[in-house]
């Protein structure tokens, strides 16, 4: 978790980091193809507030549907749609969604350069599709029949390995080498890395599992299941008005995540137009990491032990110098018997760019809940997933600055890792990778 804020309204973090606001980003509201969704018709309507829960708990749920063959109108959480092509992948810069499948690949044994050109070409067509609301080309399962696109976002990334399986080393970006080792390090290697990394993001379950059980399919005998992990956010339109999520710490998380709005975001975000390798022009680099929060013992301390090791105030997320979520902290200000009122170790004094040569990230998380052992200990946390264009200057330096000394390091693990190379979006006619793939 980290301190930086995101597209849209600013939060930090309690992992190491910069988290994403749940305000809608840059995405249509408009049908894919006049007016109606060639995949799916809904069963019913419901307006944006018609769907709520009654006052003794019970849900509504959607209306009959009316006795016509005219299709009713998809609700706006269910109509919006994010665009497959352009300048960046979709995932990146796109608004936290609700509900959120991570997946490594790796190819299967005799499986090269042209096997894997094949399958981003499949897997390109088949996310242009879902992401328009559109049926998956042949044997669609019906999973999502009755749902629009429900800003539906399917990135794609390659690993360190990927490029000694096709034969591409020379094509392969310095800034992929493997992750330095931290002393938080708890990692399982069965679910850490891969050949193909593919993150999954809608604002509705079955879209999202629907997507991901497609690109499964989809890749065949070219490459299987490395690792999968599931996660979540808050639903859009939970809160009152638009605000920084929080996680299952209970912190507002994301706090000073860099925004598109700064001058200086594509810089840190992504690589540019004009960068080495060539094929990785607006693309980025994501870490990820699967963190467990050791809820348990965090639950033990009291809301002010929690505010110190974090820096901030759990209700607002403003700083414990004072003001909102959005005021500057005041690393200086000390209280009455001369202490410092954000401590030395505070996760957000330690995560600051400011206080890290600058490195920043932005952070795109998801919680987990993975059920509970047999002592009823959560097995639960976050699946971190930061963005920056060279992960030498971003995501490294700050990890190695909480190795050193984090207050919140006591209650959190980290269990998995990787690092992906997400080249740029695909233009019209291009599937993602081809620049590298074809090259």
């Amino acid at each position: 978790m980290a301190d930086q804020s995101t597209p849209e309204a600013t939060s930090e973090n309690a992992l190491s980091g910069e988290a994403v606001s749940q305000k809608p980003s840059s995405v249509s509201q408009k049908p894919s193809s006049g007016g109606v969704f060639s995949r799916r018709r809904l069963l019913g309507t419901a307006g944006a507030t018609g769907l709520a829960l009654g006052a003794a708990g019970g849900a509504v749920g959607y209306a009959a549907a009316p006795s016509t063959d005219k299709a009713a109108p998809l609700t706006s959480l269910g109509a919006d749609t994010v665009m497959f092509h352009g300048k960046h992948q979709s995932g990146i810069t796109t608004a936290l969604q609700a509900r959120g499948h991570l997946v490594a690949f790796d190819l299967a044994a005799g499986a090269g350069r042209k096997e894997a050109a094949a399958l981003l070409r499949r897997w390109s067509t088949t996310a242009q599709r879902l992401m328009a609301g559109e049926a998956a080309t042949q044997d669609d399962t019906d999973v999502a029949r009755d749902a629009g696109p429900s800003s539906l976002t399917v990135t794609f990334g390659f690993g360190n390995s990927f490029f000694a399986r096709t034969g591409l080393e020379k094509q392969r970006p310095v800034a992929l080498d493997p992750l330095p080792d931290f002393s938080s390090d708890h990692l399982d290697k069965t679910r850490s890395n891969g050949d193909l990394w593919v993150q999954i993001g809608a604002n509705d379950a079955l879209v999202a599992f629907h997507a991901l059980r497609t690109l499964q399919k989809d890749a065949g005998s070219a490459a299987r299941v490395r690792w999968q992990m599931n996660g979540f956010n808050r639903s859009p339109g939970a809160t009152a008005q638009p605000m920084t999520a929080r996680n299952l710490m209970g912190q507002i998380d994301g706090t000073r995540n860099p925004k598109p709005s700064e001058a200086d975001f594509d810089q840190r975000i992504f690589v540019p137009a004009a960068g080495d390798p060539a094929w990785m022009a607006n693309g980025s680099y994501a870490v990820v990491r699967r963190i467990r929060m050791l809820l348990d013992d965090w639950e033990k301390l009291s809301v002010k032990a929690q505010e110190d090791v974090i820096g901030r105030k759990k209700s607002t997320g403003a700083p414990l110098t004072g003001g909102t979520e959005t005021t500057a902290m005041n690393l200086d200000k000390t209280d009455a018997d001369g202490n410092l009122v954000v401590p030395l170790n505070a996760h957000a004094r330690i995560t600051r760019p400011d206080r890290n040569g600058g490195a920043a990230m932005l952070r795109r998380p998801f919680s987990f809940h993975d059920g509970f052992d047999t002592d009823g200990v959560p097995d639960a946390g976050l699946l971190f997933v930061c963005w920056q264009a060279d992960p030498l200057r971003g995501f490294v330096p700050v990890q190695r600055k909480l190795d050193r000394g984090d207050a919140l390091s006591t209650f959190i693990r980290h269990e998995a890792s990787g690092l992906f190379a997400v080249p740029g979006g695909a233009a019209e006619g291009e599937y993602v990778g081809q620049r590298l793939l074809e090259g």
